[in-house]
């Protein structure tokens, strides 16, 4: 399924997308050395709840996971890149944290994930990993625009990374998004330009580059959910929700506060 949005829904659109990136920075302040997984979930629950919101998330039970999720945010530590489930773990100095939230309010859904470190410890692959992800998103945006097509999106996303050196993972990537979180098309963050679904305004899409430091090969937790990198290697995954316009793409998942 497609949906395009109407004006009034891309309104409610941007103020689902203004509380998902409101609270993702309000977990990242609380993400400091010492604080635990399940502590950062019961956060997100909460800042959900009195936004009369609910997380995309609780209920979420695709063909890939072991559903349902059952948490209201993704916590990826290190080497977890992917749908991080929540546990009893605490964060150490240095850490590279991955957190990723889709939040549904007044029935449309936004999506976000922001990569950071954890404490004074600024390791630099991690640096590096996050600056690479940030960069291919914003050439994911800029590529945005009626009548450019999904492969024009993938084929930006992907140059810079593979210019960064990395291999690209294509079995997860960016969708589109509305009513529901997860909805066609599939923005896969390696691509041909000139293919695929052209673009109209109105489209939601969730852009999400991200990479692992030395391979493309994920494995599964016994979770049945994390996805790490196979190598053990550090790992970054940055996201936003745009809505395309009549002249270009407006990012939705922008804070609304410092």
């Amino acid at each position: 399924m497609i949906e395009i949005l109407n004006p009034a829904e891309l309104d409610r659109a941007r103020a689902t997308g203004a509380l998902v990136a409101d609270i993702l920075q309000a977990l990242r302040g609380r993400s400091v050395v010492g604080a635990n997984l399940l502590d950062i979930d019961r956060w997100a629950g909460e800042l959900i709840a009195d936004a009369g919101a609910r997380s995309c998330y609780v209920d979420y039970a695709p063909s890939f996971g072991r559903g349902p999720f059952g948490h209201y945010v993704c916590t990826a530590v290190n080497d977890a890149v992917l749908h991080g489930m929540p546990r009893d773990q605490t964060l150490a100095d240095g850490d590279l944290l991955t957190l990723d939230l889709a939040v549904l309010l007044d029935g449309v859904a936004a999506d976000s994930a922001i990569s950071f470190v954890v404490g004074d410890t600024r390791p630099p692959e991690s640096v590096a990993l996050i600056d690479v992800t940030e960069r291919a998103l914003a050439a994911g945006i800029a590529a945005a625009g009626p009548g450019a097509r999904i492969g024009d999106l993938s084929h930006a996303i992907g140059e810079v990374l593979t210019a960064a050196g990395h291999a690209v993972n294509t079995e997860f990537g960016g969708h589109g998004i509305g009513s529901t979180m997860h909805q066609e098309p599939h923005v896969s963050n390696l691509g041909r330009p000139g293919r695929g679904y052209r673009l109209r305004p109105g489209l939601l899409l969730a852009l999400e580059p991200w990479v692992m430091a030395d391979t493309d090969e994920l494995v599964v937790d016994a979770d049945g959910w994390t996805l790490r990198s196979a190598t053990g290697s550090r790992t970054a995954h940055s996201e936003h929700t745009i809505a395309v316009t009549e002249d270009g793409a407006e990012i939705l998942t922008l804070p609304t506060r410092a």
